[in-house]
């Protein structure tokens, strides 16, 4: 059976390329701000370019934040991508100003310590061991980043201590380039521009629905 996606819709830049990479790899998809449909879908995808806090205030006015934190409680699968990763952290500093996020994880996700920001190219990751979003992907695989802000390893010890499985890479510093917990799996790249390695990762994560 195709698995029903709902690509939440709450001013994210990246929406329609998120559709199109969701209906390559197999899911019939639809994107909407509607609560309803946010809820019963299969699988709820949150996109997210641009700054924490601008994404934090479009969650909020759809209510995205209490959608995602309805699904988590009712054990319904959440990917978030880019910015939409950040977010579900306790909060984001970014021109030193503190934004509370969704908390869905404990972390402040912060500017990496790097050269060259924003850190714009295709990076290998680290796989978590178990990883499901993984899943036969060849260790050097590379997937396509976007970011100057993200989780810092050295800020993601409570993270790790919750049994998260975090994946890695790095830009100046280690950094989570993605986490999957339960219902919830994030990447900090965009596996939507990151051809047949993207579009394997949205296959596994399809195939939990």
């Amino acid at each position: 059976m195709t698995p029903k996606v709902v690509v939440l819709d709450y001013g994210s830049g990246n929406l329609r390329s998120v559709q199109r990479a969701l209906t390559r790899a197999g899911a019939d998809v639809t994107v909407t701000a509607d609560a309803d449909a946010a809820l019963e879908c299969d699988g709820l995808a949150v996109p997210g370019v641009g700054a924490f806090a601008a994404c934090m205030a479009g969650l909020r006015a759809v209510g995205g934040d209490k959608l995602i934190a309805q699904r988590l409680e009712r054990s319904r699968p959440v990917l978030a991508i880019c910015v939409g990763m950040q977010v579900l952290f306790s909060a984001g500093v970014e021109h030193e100003i503190w934004t509370e996020g969704c908390g869905a994880w404990p972390g402040t996700v912060e500017r990496l310590d790097a050269g060259v920001l924003p850190h714009m190219g295709w990076n290998t990751v680290a796989a978590a061991p178990d990883s499901v979003l993984f899943a036969g992907i060849e260790p050097g695989t590379r997937f396509y980043f976007v970011h100057s802000y993200a989780l810092r390893e050295a800020d993601a010890a409570d993270l790790v201590a919750t049994g998260a499985r975090v994946s890695w890479t790095e830009h100046g510093e280690r950094f989570a380039a993605a986490v999957e917990q339960g219902m919830l799996s994030a990447t900090q790249f965009h596996p939507e521009k990151s051809g047949a390695a993207g579009a394997a990762l949205l296959r596994n994560w399809l195939a939990t629905l």
